[in-house]
């Protein structure tokens, strides 16, 4: 059984705790959080413990799944477990994945472990699509559209506006701009043309909705590039119609074959998940398989799905794999 801790436990975390239970060949040995774990109670019953105690277990646990968020806490918290125990994180912030797998590779190296950075399913299961789309097309374009899902990150965003009770952001394909993609034009677009921006904000009772409405659409980085519409509603139709989180992306490829370049191709990967965190929890636990695995063949250092054979990450041996899968 491989020995899994968890660090973080919010909704990534309880995804992953809810995988690496139902997985055949893991066992979860404890919960570590930053919070006080007083009044924690972990859904599986695993115990919950202080965040510090995960240094005198280290001979207790063969990975430890980082669930902490990508924004702040992952910089500073996967280097730090790397040189001690291989890891694996979900880090999403797709311009700082190179700076950040530099600073987990030598940890990892220094400690001797593996550190697999940026699973999940973008940067992740899409990562890999798109490497497999752009080799087998070399000659095309390549689209990644997101939604319809709740952006936690934007939605949080919304959420630090004085006078927000509560909200949800949805990010949203824009659905001309997919079938432009997929009957292979190759469109040229701007930031707006492929998504847009849903906002379903519970004002607080003193809340100024025009001046709230104004502070989401000019929000640079998060709404400023986007269509944006803004709907204020209650907090009972925001817990009978927008409690979830849903999430939806598809990766598309269009190219030519042929000498002349004239046979037009399109390769299109989707996904669409009830539970973003439950979902991306069971892609961190197989990566964390294919973290013991390579663990186990004496490598050390940083690695992304990019680096990883696909078999590394299945419960099944090869010649399951061979008979069934390939």
């Amino acid at each position: 059984m491989i020995r899994i801790a968890i660090a973080g436990y919010g909704n990534l975390g309880k995804g992953v705790e809810a995988a690496v239970v139902n997985a055949p060949d893991m066992e979860l040995v404890g919960i570590f959080t930053r919070r006080s774990p007083q009044g924690i109670t972990s859904e599986s019953g695993v115990k919950v413990l202080p965040f510090d105690d995960l240094w005198n277990m280290e001979n207790d646990i063969d990975v430890v799944i980082n669930c902490m968020g990508s924004a702040t806490d992952l910089p500073e918290t996967t280097p730090l477990i790397a040189s001690k125990f291989n890891v694996v994180d979900s880090f999403d912030t797709h311009a700082n994945i190179p700076e950040h797998f530099d600073k987990v590779n030598e940890a990892a190296l220094s400690g001797g472990k593996i550190g697999i950075i940026s699973s999940g399913w973008d940067p992740g299961l899409f990562s890999l699509m798109r490497i497999y789309m752009e080799s087998a097309l070399p000659e095309g374009k390549t689209y990644t559209f997101w939604g319809r899902g709740v952006s936690q990150g934007h939605s949080d965003a919304i959420r630090r506006i004085p006078g927000v009770k509560d909200a949800r952001q949805y990010t949203v394909p824009v659905e001309a701009s997919m079938e432009k993609v997929r009957r292979g034009e190759e469109p040229v677009f701007e930031t707006r043309d492929m998504h847009t921006r849903e906002c379903f904000v519970v004002a607080a009772e003193d809340g100024d909705k025009a001046a709230i409405e104004k502070q989401i659409v000019e929000m640079p980085n998060y709404f400023a590039d986007y269509n944006t519409s803004v709907t204020f509603i209650d907090e009972e139709e925001l817990e009978n119609n927008h409690k979830g989180l849903p999430h939806a992306g598809n990766v598309i490829r269009s190219g030519v074959t042929g000498l002349k370049g004239q046979e037009g191709n399109t390769l299109e990967f989707s996904l669409k998940l009830d539970s973003n965190p439950l979902f991306t929890g069971s892609v961190l636990a197989a990566t964390a398989r294919a973290a013991y695995r390579l663990f186990g063949k004496g490598e050390t250092g940083g690695r992304t799905v990019l680096d990883i054979p696909p078999a590394f990450y299945s419960p099944e041996d090869m010649e399951e794999l061979r008979k069934h899968i390939l």
